[in-house]
């Protein structure tokens, strides 16, 4: 059965493949979870078909074993012969390649479990033996952190560092040149952007502590194991004096430059005024190591550092008594009043002289020197330039000054009433420099005065320049204020234009007032000068010339305007306009009529400053209404009125019966009404009118047939 079964083969292997079975067969279900994973793991690297390979190539080498044993032992044989065969056949058909040299210690199939976990789907166990790189990913530090790894996993890591191409492929790849130092959390600023990576990234850096963490036995070759602190790299020239935080006062940018950088505040000798633009060295001076001293320094007192200018002339007094650290000149007054009594000298100090720096008197603070203090000029200078040296008490600034100060002056109106110039009205009530304009050293206090105009710009632009008034101002105007004027009535009349009338109730800017086209820079003058003073140079001509032939008419050699028919007393005054020299003189009733009856204004208008006068008919029928029905109108419909009417009044008619119509009345019929015989009525536009015509013209149409014969021989 063996040969038949093995083909030839050696017995030896049929006995040894037999035993083996028989010793595997108690191992059945973890060969079987073994096998699932062995299975798993080459297809989650990519090699869907290299067990497929492995399970035929076993096969095919023992396929006529089987023929006497059940289908169980046959499976349990076949899985336990790929295990064994899988197990010395993985190092040429499961590993994709060989390991790089770092990692080739862990080369063959018995080590696939140091970095790969199997079962179900395949998982890398990097940081298990990187567990440097673990440790920063814990604590969320450098650069393998700010790829957002999940803490604990590995399966990023071969996006990176991918394994199994090579003895000499070269896991990581590092650019110095393009490498973004942000990305380990320590940002490269000043002086450090420019420094080489074996600068600072060397084993001499790296801390005892952290060396036996570092995985890489050379230690020149990672980048790990570096502190963020200064003294990581640089020798700490404070000797721990002043703590470890450098950043507290230095910056990468200039070791030396620590301005904005130490809080000088927070020591025993906060900096103040003067004291905090001194340069460190100035105080911070060599020891006897030749190093800059920070603790040890006296600075209780100012001559710890400062010499005595005054050579102990004020002893005890100390220096803050009259100096701070805000400057040498500016002496504290206050403190100096409570430590040196100036009242007990000759020239105790009042008003602004309290304020005064000692040294603006006392030069280079030699108080022992004397000074000359009986004038005023004898410290200060004459800011008027001599202009009072002429007058009693010559340049002393006493008389108008005081040394409570410069300003303002004592001189009041009292002293100006002295003066060639008294102020008075308005002017009393002006400050100084209203007329005094200021110009600093060259403000002048002698000026002209004589005439207003020395002062004061000519409001009226020249109008009055000439005889009788050669701008003289205070003929019209008082001190006492520019309006109103001294020009009244009583000064009208001595000019061209006499008030009279209406105009002498007129206020005089409805009549002198400035033009309407005025610019808005260049104020106007308001005219005080008129070249037409006919009533058109005031008045607008509500009329628009409608009379312009009748103004013209002279008078004394000057047309008379609007006056022709109106007065100055009032405008409705028409005692002047003679209807009769018109083209329509009024006669009998219409002498009664109103003007505006005839002469109608348009849009309903209640008055007649835009009413058109030529345009008034002038014919009855015009304005009146036909009364008659115009049953007497004519071919061209018009009812002739002054056919049987005239303007004295309606009633009794002209009408002439005995010309004008067919029926003459003769004997009685001239003493009947027309009523009697007119009696035919009709209603025109809802109003009754007597129509008289037809009327019938024979007797027995108005008397009947008995008619006496009397009065039928007539």
């Amino acid at each position: 059965m063996c040969e038949r079964g093995y083909q030839g083969r050696s017995p030896c292997l049929v006995s040894s493949t037999h035993s083996k079975i028989m010793h595997f067969s108690s191992l059945r279900q973890s060969l079987a979870t073994a096998y699932s994973s062995l299975c798993a793991y080459p297809r989650a690297l990519g090699w869907p078909r290299l067990l497929d390979r492995t399970e035929r190539h076993a096969r095919e080498r023992t396929v006529n074993c089987w023929e006497g044993i059940d289908s169980i032992n046959m499976r349990l044989a076949l899985l336990t012969f790929a295990t064994l065969f899988l197990l010395g056949y993985s190092s040429a058909q499961i590993s994709p390649g060989p390991l790089s040299r770092a990692h080739q210690s862990l080369e063959g199939a018995t080590q696939c479990t140091s970095c790969h976990r199997f079962g179900g789907e395949a998982i890398l166990k990097c940081v298990d033996c990187h567990s440097e790189i673990a440790e920063r990913l814990t604590s969320k530090k450098g650069l393998h952190a700010t790829y957002g790894l999940k803490e604990g996993s590995s399966q990023e890591c071969a996006r990176c560092h991918s394994e199994h191409n090579g003895r000499d492929f070269q896991l990581v790849r590092f650019e110095p040149r393009n490498f973004d130092h942000r990305q380990t959390g320590y940002v490269l600023q000043g002086k450090h952007a420019g420094l080489s990576c074996n600068l600072c990234h060397n084993p001499e850096h790296i801390a005892g502590a952290l060396r036996s963490s570092i995985k890489v036995q050379d230690l020149s070759r990672t980048f790990l194991g570096l502190s963020p602190a200064c003294t990581t790299c640089h020798q700490d020239a404070h000797n721990g004096r002043l703590g470890t935080e450098c950043a507290q006062c230095h910056s990468s940018t200039d070791w030396k430059n620590t301005a904005g950088q130490f809080d000088h505040s927070r020591t025993r000798f906060p900096l103040t005024g003067l004291h905090d633009q001194v340069q460190c060295q100035r105080c911070h001076t060599p020891g006897p190591d030749t190093k800059p001293r920070y603790v040890g320094l006296p600075f209780s007192k100012c001559t710890d550092c400062h010499s005595d200018p005054h050579a102990g002339s004020f002893a005890p007094q100390s220096c803050q008594s009259c100096h701070n650290t805000g400057g040498w000149k500016q002496v504290s007054t206050s403190a100096l009043n409570k430590s040196f009594d100036h009242s007990k000298t000759k020239y105790p100090l009042l008003g602004k002289h309290q304020q005064v720096d000692c040294v603006s008197c006392h030069r280079r603070g030699d108080f022992k020197q004397p000074l000359a203090f009986q004038k005023c000029m004898d410290c200060h200078r004459d800011e008027h330039e001599g202009q009072f040296a002429q007058r009693v008490g010559g340049e002393e600034c006493s008389s108008c000054h005081s040394v409570e100060g410069f300003k303002p002056a004592t001189f009041g109106l009292q002293e100006h009433s002295v003066t060639a110039y008294p102020l008075q009205g308005k002017h009393a009530t002006l400050q100084c420099a209203q007329c005094h304009i200021p110009h600093g050293k060259e403000t002048l206090y002698k000026i002209k005065f004589g005439r207003c105009l020395d002062c004061h710009t000519d409001e009226h632009q020249r109008q009055f320049a000439a005889a009788p008034y050669l701008n003289r101002c205070e003929q019209c105007h008082t001190l006492d204020g520019y309006k109103p004027s001294t020009f009244g009535l009583a000064r009208h009349r001595q000019s061209r234009f006499v008030l009279t009338g209406a105009h002498q109730a007129v206020t005089c800017r409805e009549c002198h007032k400035p033009p309407s086209q005025a610019s808005a820079q260049i104020k106007p003058a308001v005219p005080y000068h008129f070249e037409d003073m006919s009533c058109a140079g005031c008045h607008e001509d509500p009329h628009r010339g409608q009379f312009g032939k009748r103004m013209q008419h002279l008078t004394n050699g000057q047309p008379v305007g609007c006056e022709a028919c109106h007065t100055n007393k009032t405008w409705t005054d028409l005692s002047r306009f003679d209807h009769s020299q018109t083209e329509f003189p009024l006669a009998g009733t219409h002498r009664a009529v109103a003007c505006i009856d005839c002469h109608k204004p348009s849009n309903l208008e209640t008055k007649l400053a835009n009413v058109d006068f030529h345009a008034t008919p002038k014919q009855c029928e015009d304005c009146h209404a036909d009364a008659h029905g115009a049953q007497f109108a004519k071919t061209e419909g018009v009812t002739r009125c002054g056919n049987c009417h005239n303007s004295t009044r309606w009633k009794p008619s002209l009408f002439d019966h005995d010309k004008q119509s067919a029926f003459p009345l003769r004997e009685v019929h001239r003493n009947g009404r027309c009523v009697d015989c007119h009696k035919l009525n009709r209603v025109i536009n809802g109003k009754t009118v007597l129509f008289y015509a037809p009327t019938p013209k024979e007797c027995t149409d108005c008397h009947g047939a008995n008619i006496p014969d009397k009065i039928g021989k007539s």
